[in-house]
């Protein structure tokens, strides 16, 4: 079926724990997958048949690049999963206003700008919220975001300040569901719903990724949270290999974090069956 290649990072050039078990899965099927990284001068990416975005987890570094890179398969459609226009409207987290505007159920967020001069305290008072989560527009890993409130905004001032003169940030209101039930990471494969996971932060703090003590459990979400989920990926109005869209539940319905369609981590060792449907969903696709 011709070369694949799974598309990887510097700190980590080879697969990663998690895609060996899929890479595993399609070596059952006949298909052998190697590990390139994306921005290594060697690599001939126009020879390869496809190629899948899986630990690129330094894009956010260099984005500039990454977006150049990615645009190198503009004019190859079929080569790139998840497609390149996708993945580059997927780079900037502003694509949640975008969903906003498409009647999405989404937390509010607000852009401030990189160089505006509107304060924290100013923000978070203009629209009545208590505690707020400050973020890069373009970011991964929870690099670069944490914390405020009214209370503190004036002391984080000077934090906030800095930040926006480097960059375009994003203020949310804090969502509680995140402490108290935690958050949904729902796994969809080629359109189909694989399955779920339910993220906790540690005691004490707000974010649920593993390297800040967050802890992810397999969970199974109802039907309703599904097909909630499954209406938000219907609107990007693209085939996708795989999209992760992170959200809470509150008073039963989903509302959207996150929808992660450039290189989110699948959890396919939570999930007796998911690297198999991974498999299955690229199968098609090299089928096509």
């Amino acid at each position: 079926m011709g070369s694949l290649v799974f598309a990887t990072y510097q700190q980590s050039p080879g697969l990663t724990d998690d895609d060996r078990l899929a890479a595993q899965a399609l070596s059952r099927r006949g298909i052998d997958v190697a590990a390139a990284v994306w921005d290594d001068p060697h690599v001939d990416w126009n020879r390869l048949d496809r190629v899948v975005i899986r630990s690129t987890w330094d894009f956010h570094l260099k984005p500039d690049q990454y977006a150049r890179w990615i645009r190198t398969f503009i004019d190859r459609p079929g080569q790139l999963w998840n497609p390149a226009p996708v993945i580059l409207g997927n780079l900037d987290k502003r694509y949640l206003i975008d969903l906003k505007n498409r009647d999405v159920a989404v937390v509010p967020t607000l852009c401030v700008k990189a160089g505006e001069q509107e304060p924290l305290a100013s923000i978070i008072e203009r629209h009545a919220w208590q505690d707020v989560v400050v973020k890069p527009a373009v970011s991964a890993s929870a690099r670069g975001t944490w914390r405020a409130s009214r209370s503190t905004a004036d002391r984080d001032e000077e934090r906030f300040a800095a930040q926006v003169r480097e960059q375009d940030l994003l203020v949310q209101p804090y969502c509680p569901e995140v402490a108290s039930n935690g958050e949904w990471s729902l796994v969809f494969f080629d359109g189909e719903f694989s399955h779920g996971v339910l993220k906790k932060p540690a005691d004490g703090d707000f974010r649920v990724q593993r390297h800040f003590g967050g802890h992810p459990t397999a969970a199974r979400p109802s039907p309703r949270l599904v097909a909630q989920a499954a209406a938000i990926l219907a609107t990007i109005g693209e085939r996708l290999l795989y999209a992760r869209v992170d959200g809470i539940e509150r008073d039963g319905d989903f509302v959207l974090m996150e929808l992660e369609l450039n290189e989110p981590y699948l959890f396919l060792s939570f999930s007796d069956v998911a690297a198999s449907r991974f498999a299955d969903a690229i199968v098609r696709i090299q089928q096509t």
